[in-house]
């Protein structure tokens, strides 16, 4: 039975992972007859958004941890206690937490830096050749781990652009579709970058478990 990781980023698209990703990237977990741990980085947010207005709540501070802890029902661990070693693979869900917590792409874009944290579990799983799956904004933090990736964050032109600067190479991909680098065993879907509805995120999303999962065996 394959075994996942899954990385989120905190609650919510804006400020943390996209919930609606989490979830079904669990469920297609489940679907296929896989099962999964979740982890978090023990941290503060770079900020909270309100949901409802998209607006910085200035005076409000929200740990990611305990945040991520919200789409999981409790079940997530530190980051810190994500061991390679003990997983046949690892998904990145996507959402702003992406490039806000795991990192400041959202800040930087091009001169941007993961959190060491992250940088240490997904070049633990690139040294054991292990698969991974990330999806929507997150396939940005690739870049800073593989060298000559390939990856696909759907088709917006200007970020594809500051990807391919970072050393990395774009494959186009609609909603439904993924990106397999198959040296790297590295898989990508857009997600949330060109989905207009669950139905179209959970095509490709499912399309991302299942490879990941086919590619562990």
């Amino acid at each position: 039975m394959t075994k996942l990781a899954v990385i989120l980023s905190g609650s919510g698209v804006y400020d943390g992972s996209e919930i609606n990703e989490a979830v079904l990237t669990l469920l297609s977990i489940e679907e296929s007859g896989s099962t999964y741990e979740c982890f978090a980085p023990d941290m503060e947010q770079m900020h909270v958004v309100n949901h409802l207005t998209g607006e910085v709540m200035v005076n409000e501070s929200r740990n990611v941890l305990v945040e991520s802890a919200r789409i999981t029902r409790g079940d997530v661990k530190p980051i810190t206690e994500l061991n390679a070693i003990d997983f046949d693979g690892l998904i990145v869900v996507g959402g702003f937490g992406a490039a806000k917590n795991l990192s400041d792409f959202a800040i930087k874009g091009a001169e941007f830096s993961a959190i060491n944290e992250f940088i240490k579990v997904a070049t633990d799983f690139k040294n054991a050749q292990k698969v991974v799956g990330y999806m929507c904004i997150a396939p940005m933090l690739l870049t800073a781990v593989y060298d000559d990736i390939t990856l696909t964050i759907g088709n917006d032109a200007d970020t594809a652009k500051t990807l391919e600067g970072l050393g990395a190479k774009h494959e186009v991909k609609d909603v439904t579709s993924v990106s397999i680098d198959i040296e790297n065993r590295v898989v990508t879907t857009p997600a949330y970058m060109l989905a207009n509805s669950l139905l179209e995120a959970r095509v490709g999303i499912k399309n991302l478990v299942d490879s990941v999962v086919s590619l562990s065996q």
